[in-house]
């Protein structure tokens, strides 16, 4: 009918309310992985200490990179914790960016769980699923909706 407006939801829809759920779980599981991942610092360093006389230069090189890998996953872990946590609260509130931003991280979500095989595959359960709630046409409408 002419003249009539879009109805847009006033309550978070089910499908993006899981989303926002699983944002917070995914930070949790990733809060998780980074305890574990600075303990392997730990242990890394430790050992690189401790053998560093009888090691050889490939043994160092060695020990040098895994370092250096593991403080690289350390930093990822970390943006994607805080990108998690970000989109999640601004749920409430958020527009086409917030939606655009939940969307390109689901899918990098999936991108990385994908190298943690077969460790990674509840992030990458979780990724597909943040992705399609938040695709769909109720997620849109959410979204999409005035804001006054």
């Amino acid at each position: 009918m002419p003249g009539m407006q879009p109805q847009y939801p006033t309550v978070m829809p089910g499908g993006v309310k899981a989303a926002r759920v699983m944002l917070f779980v995914l930070a949790g599981l990733n809060l998780i992985g980074l305890v574990l991942a600075v303990m392997g610092l730990g242990g890394v360093t430790r050992a690189a200490h401790e053998t560093s006389s009888y090691a050889g230069d490939d043994d160092i090189l060695a020990m040098k990179i895994g370092k250096g890998l593991l403080i690289a996953v350390i930093v990822l872990i970390v943006i994607f914790t805080a990108a998690a946590i970000t989109l999640a609260l601004q749920f409430a509130n958020g527009g086409g960016g917030v939606r655009v931003g939940t969307i390109v991280f689901g899918v990098a979500t999936i991108m990385m769980s994908l190298f943690s095989f077969p460790i990674g595959l509840v992030h990458t359960v979780l990724g597909i699923l943040v992705l399609v709630f938040v695709a769909k046409d109720d997620g849109n409408a959410w979204f999409s909706r005035p804001r006054y």
